[in-house]
């Protein structure tokens, strides 16, 4: 018999598809992934040089559960740097991938009934630590155009937390700075804590990166969630971090000593360097992100195809105008591409399919080919 929290989570809505998709490639059919949500770049060679020189350097053991030292301390620079956020290393623990980081922050915050409302649609796996944690999950959904949720409406004495992405997963939407000031008042009006997820903080392509934190009165009240996994194609790697109040971070180090313990060791120096190193890379890689998502915008207005407009990250959410689980599993059966149903992002947009643009143009084309002919 398993636990009431593990069963309180549902099996992914994607699972079908992923394994169906790894099926077809082993009998040899030419499967278009157009569902993985991680970049197709190599990892820059100064960040695995730097990962072999600690090996090499015998750094292969414990490290202190929050991080090492100089990873901490690069931390703290680049919020205060480019977020402008006084996040002293006390204020900072490191995980294996900002998803744990999540994980521990809402295992650490929420108890049994606490309410978290989440925008929908959002990532899948904030609605599955909420329920592990024993949280009830309050679903929001967007306007028209996906740039404000009716928050206000649905707190209630027992909300204690909202949770939001910006740039979106699935969405690609910033949120401008008037949904960040709405947030930031109902926060400080009705003592709530805010989990700002800022993993694609640097793919942007229209508007630019604002944190909440950086609001007057949000030091305190927000969980800023950040990682390399995407901005500098370290998705295997497993590192991301966390800033919040100091007694937040100690609760999360509790929980990491008697879990994770801490990072991998040299992957931690390996951060260190991608974070004070060079970062021109960034902005080819961006740059490359934005004319695979032209490309795509394009192939979808010529198709008649709804979507939320994409302003970063490298995803496109589109209406199919039908049940999203069965359009991806025809939709890879027939035509041989992988997308990712909607119904697995939240409540409200059961026809919307997420397709993700972190892979070559000649992919993004070949599946509009396909698209085009699988509508009809």
């Amino acid at each position: 018999m398993t636990s009431r929290r593990v069963n309180a989570v549902s099996p992914s809505a994607t699972l079908r598809i992923s394994e169906a998709a790894k099926q077809l490639r082993r009998e040899g059919k030419p499967v278009v992934d157009m569902s993985v949500g991680e970049p197709d770049f190599p990892t820059p060679a100064f960040i695995i040089d730097a990962a072999y020189r600690a090996m090499k350097e015998g750094k292969v053991f414990y490290t202190p559960t929050k991080g090492i030292p100089e990873l901490l301390e690069a931390i703290s620079w680049k919020l205060k740097e480019e977020n402008g956020l006084e996040f002293p290393p006390e204020n900072i623990i490191v995980t294996p991938g900002a998803k744990y980081a999540i994980f521990e922050a809402i295992m650490c915050l929420i108890d049994e009934g606490d309410e978290v409302i989440l925008l929908d649609p959002s990532w899948v796996t904030y609605e599955a630590c909420v329920l592990m944690a024993g949280g009830k999950v309050v679903w929001v959904s967007h306007d028209e155009d996906f740039r404000d949720a009716p928050v206000e409406e649905h707190i209630t004495p027992k909300t204690k937390l909202i949770v939001f992405n910006s740039p979106s997963n699935p969405l690609g939407v910033v949120y401008p700075d008037s949904f960040l000031k709405k947030l930031r008042d109902l926060a400080v009006d009705h003592d709530l804590f805010v989990m700002s997820d800022e993993i694609y903080e640097k793919i942007i392509f229209e508007g630019e990166h604002k944190s909440v934190a950086s609001l007057d009165g949000m030091f305190e009240r927000t969980i800023v969630i950040n990682g390399l996994s995407k901005t500098y194609s370290m998705t295997g790697w497993r590192i991301g971090y966390a800033a919040a109040r100091e007694d937040i971070i100690k609760a999360m180090a509790r929980m990491q000593s008697h879990s994770v313990s801490h990072p991998s060791s040299f992957v931690q120096y390996a951060a260190v360097e991608a974070i004070r190193g060079d970062q021109s890379f960034i902005g080819d890689m961006v740059a490359e992100f934005k004319a695979r998502r032209d490309m795509l915008m394009e192939g979808l207005d010529e198709l008649g195809i709804r979507y939320a407009p994409p302003h970063g990250a490298f995803y496109v959410f589109m209406d199919v105008g039908e049940d999203s689980l069965d359009f991806c599993e025809r939709f890879l059966r027939e035509s041989y591409v992988a997308t990712t149903p909607g119904a697995a992002f939240g409540k409200s947009y059961n026809s919307w399919v997420r397709l993700s643009y972190a892979t070559s143009r000649s992919n993004i084309e070949e599946m509009l080919r396909r698209l085009k002919n699988f509508i009809g």
